[in-house]
């Protein structure tokens, strides 16, 4: 039978809107992502390999740091770039910087010795609580903007401008940023979800918003979405985002970054495959994400989505026997979604079935089949009476002990 015809999608009850152009992604766990209190800035060396497997995913363009934050970040920066360059990595940089020349005079030089554009993330804050505490103006904002497009432009770099705190700014002062930014040279501007504080409906607002704004300045402008996940909404807001057509979002993996973290990049990769607004192979993801969590000393909770231990995992009897009836149907593709709503193989992972208080026996018989072993009563019953007492999952080496007893 065809997997098509065994699902009802409600989410395409009411059609998701076709893009008529791709999505690009841009990686900020090199730069926004190391901002995290709890996390560990990875050696060079680690932010070489993470950079190699965003470019494995297909994603588009990276931020390798902000080298106004001192000579570490610009000795990384200088190797990132390089890196590109050496391993033709089909990455655009860019790096983070303050509206001010100071920050951005760095970004000119690395660029200018490595032959390769960098795209300045020139940022500044927007929102009326941001420009109260530091006792800004509309006018210091603007002239600050200018002055630093003003530098990028004679210095041949291309430009995202980005306001902070986007999602509480007042429209007034928005379309007086973003036009004086494109006006100025800005070849992007970005919405920047600074505080987490979007909903999808607020996400959807502030996009059209800004689509008019391009539109009566610069319609060749492209429109970036920064998101993060204070109100665990950053996939939910990005999609919205996507869905009203912004041209980039930015992630970072597993969702590291200041305070409750950014949007993760694997949770954007993986809804946008599922709902068909890309195609690339997703099968380095679970690389990707354990080589950050490595390299940062990130801890993946085991329910984590897609990457997590328990993702693809159950001990339920009663789950783990429609799992094992569609395998014996012969079609792979029953067997991942029976119980699940993201295709495993996808990811090059597969639906695991363990054993423990809450199994069948049908979760041992599938277990001994699997790792080789004939299910005869004597074995199940050994191993089913051991797991009702357990109060967790059976470890691999319990149930080999176990079974020594058969030898």
């Amino acid at each position: 039978m065809a997997e098509h015809s065994l699902i009802y999608d409600w989410n395409i009850h009411d059609p998701v809107p076709q893009r008529s152009k791709p999505i690009e992604f841009d990686d900020e766990t090199l730069r926004d992502g190391l901002q995290s209190p709890s996390v560990v800035d990875p050696p060079i060396e680690k932010k070489i390999e993470i950079l190699h497997l965003m470019a494995e995913l297909g994603i588009q363009a990276a931020d390798v740091g902000l080298p106004g934050a001192g000579p570490r970040a610009v000795a990384d920066v200088d190797r990132l770039v390089g890196e590109i360059i050496a391993a033709k990595l089909p990455i655009a940089p860019n790096c983070a910087a303050r509206t001010v020349q100071q920050d951005i005079e760095p970004i000119v030089e690395l660029s200018q010795k490595h032959g390769l554009a960098i795209e300045v993330a020139a940022f500044i804050g927007s929102s009326p609580v941001r420009q109260y505490t530091e006792n800004w103006d509309l006018d210091f904002l603007l002239r600050t903007t200018e002055k630093a497009i003003d530098f990028c432009m004679k210095n041949d770099m291309p430009v995202m401008f980005v306001t902070e705190d986007t999602l509480r700014a007042q429209p007034e002062d928005l379309r007086a940023l973003y036009s004086a930014a494109i006006q100025a040279g800005a070849g992007r501007i970005c919405c920047s979800d600074t505080v987490g504080h979007a909903t999808p409906h607020g996400a959807r607002a502030i996009v059209r918003f800004l689509r008019r704004v391009i539109e009566e300045n610069n319609p060749a402008v492209k429109l970036d979405w920064h998101g993060h996940k204070d109100r665990a909404l950053g996939v939910a807001n990005t999609l919205a985002a996507i869905e009203e057509g912004v041209d980039r979002v930015h992630g970072t993996a597993l969702g590291i970054g200041e305070r409750c973290g950014n949007t993760p990049m694997d949770a954007i990769l993986v809804n946008c495959r599922l709902l068909g607004w890309i195609e690339q192979d997703l099968t380095a993801l679970q690389r990707y994400t354990d080589a950050v969590a490595e390299a940062t000393g990130t801890v993946v909770s085991p329910n984590y989505p897609v990457v997590g231990l328990d993702a693809f995992r159950t001990a339920t009897g009663v789950h783990a026997a429609a799992i094992i009836k569609a395998k014996k149907k012969g079609d792979d593709w029953l067997a991942d979604l029976v119980y699940s709503s993201v295709p495993a193989s996808w990811f090059g992972l597969e639906q695991r079935i363990e054993i423990g208080p809450m199994s069948g026996e049908s979760n041992v018989i599938y277990w001994l089949e699997k790792n080789g072993y004939e299910a005869t009563p004597e074995r199940v019953s050994a191993i089913f009476a051991r797991a009702k007492k357990s109060k967790s999952v059976l470890q691999e080496h319990e149930l080999r002990d176990i079974l020594k007893e058969f030898d």
